[in-house]
């Protein structure tokens, strides 16, 4: 359960005052008990680890669902993370994939290409976004060996239910790779403070529900190699994807967190609102690779089909003599709510980086800059098309 909100000066809206230490501590020094959790095999560094038990549990539709159940529960009121040992107990599957995404690598490496990234300087890891369509499109065989895994399926039932999107980013953390800086994950994570700010606090709390996390180990990670870093108990903190934005939260993380070994197949399912980060790569020669997993809630679509680049060329004369005719900011930016996309993803992010900031331009912010500069007309269109092109699927 997430914490109590503490009182604020406008109710139902975070501040930066809202985010105390001391608040945060009783949260997250908690210690994580076994027999609250039945299906687990072991607690370790806090975090609940199933293996055995939970394979022989989910052989009965019963047994399914209250394995799930659990699940949901441990990500939600429990440590935020569990650990799955042996997720894919053919390795051979794993080492397929792993070769398939290291030739995506080389080739990306032979193009001069440099991948950006959300949390660290680009170039520094080795990364291949959208590896999902990739993938299937690469070697189709092996994709369907790796995604016909029951325990992804299982997890992602979990806290999503049914028709849930996935979507995939290997991540390579080579030898002396650096650690990232905690942070909490899609969708509010993905912000700047000041950006996560402007949405209420209800929507704080609704946006770990709508995404899981997760990593499935490509190689054998000691922590020498800098597995990620945990902060258990942590995704119940209210104001969390404010908190994590600043320094004595940081230096918190820093001073607490946890590592968990992982050996090739294993996996780790988190909530998205968990503080978390990649570790420092201390070993000398091992390029520690995991399959980032984003598992998004079949419900974050709208209804309707919308033309909104064809709805932008439409408005864009308008919006520029309404501004020219004095109309205020406000009603502008009204109409831009109502007609622009206001949300950075789905995107590709081989061509649309988040490089210089968490998230590309969107197309609305796009609209809101060549109003301030004012730009004619066929400017704005020349960008929006080139903007459209950048976010087109490379497969």
């Amino acid at each position: 359960m997430t914490a109590p909100a503490p009182s604020r000066t406008a109710p139902g809206w975070f501040t930066a005052e809202d985010c105390r230490l001391e608040d945060f501590r009783a949260v997250v020094e908690t210690t994580t008990r076994l027999d609250g959790y039945p299906h687990a095999d072991e607690v370790r560094e806090n975090v609940l680890v199933y293996g055995q038990r939970l394979a022989d549990a989910v052989a009965t539709p019963g047994g399914r669902r209250e394995v799930q159940a659990e699940l949901a529960r441990a990500l939600t009121d429990g440590p935020g993370i569990v650990v799955l040992a042996g997720a894919f107990p053919d390795t051979g599957v794993v080492d397929r994939a792993t070769a398939v995404f290291e030739a995506l690598i080389a080739e990306q490496k032979a193009a001069g290409t440099v991948a950006g990234d959300h949390f660290a300087a680009p170039g520094a890891n080795d990364r291949v976004w959208g590896a999902l369509d990739k993938f299937a499109v690469r070697d189709p065989e092996a994709f369907a060996a790796y995604y016909g895994n029951d325990v992804i399926a299982l997890v992602s039932e979990a806290w999503l239910g049914r028709g849930y999107q996935v979507t995939s980013q290997v991540n390579v953390v080579n030898p002396g790779g650096q650690a990232q800086v905690a942070h909490r994950d899609y969708h509010l994570g993905f912000m700047s403070e000041e950006q996560s700010l402007a949405y209420p606090a209800h929507v704080h709390r609704l946006s770990p529900a709508l995404t899981l996390q997760g990593a499935v180990a490509h190689c054998d990670m000691p922590v020498v190699t800098g597995p990620t870093m945990y902060l258990p108990h942590s995704q119940k903190y209210a104001p969390g994807y404010v908190a994590f934005h600043r320094p004595e939260f940081t230096a918190y993380f820093d001073e607490h967190f946890v590592q968990l070994p992982l050996r090739t197949g294993d996996a780790a399912f988190f909530n998205p609102a968990l503080f978390h980060g990649a570790g420092t790569n201390h070993s000398a020669d091992v390029r520690r690779m995991a399959n980032l997993l984003q598992v998004s809630s079949a419900f974050g679509r709208a209804m309707e089909t919308v033309d909104r680049a064809a709805m932008c060329r439409a408005l864009y004369p308008v919006l520029l003599d309404r501004q020219a005719a004095g109309a205020d900011e406000r009603s502008l930016r009204n109409v831009v709510a109502a007609s622009a996309e206001g949300y950075a993803f789905p995107t590709n992010l081989d061509h649309d980086q988040p490089i210089g900031g968490l998230a590309p331009e969107t197309q609305a912010e796009l609209v809101v800059r060549a109003l301030a500069g004012r730009w004619p007309a066929e400017a704005f269109e020349a960008e929006l098309s080139a903007r459209a092109a950048r976010r087109a699927s490379a497969v």
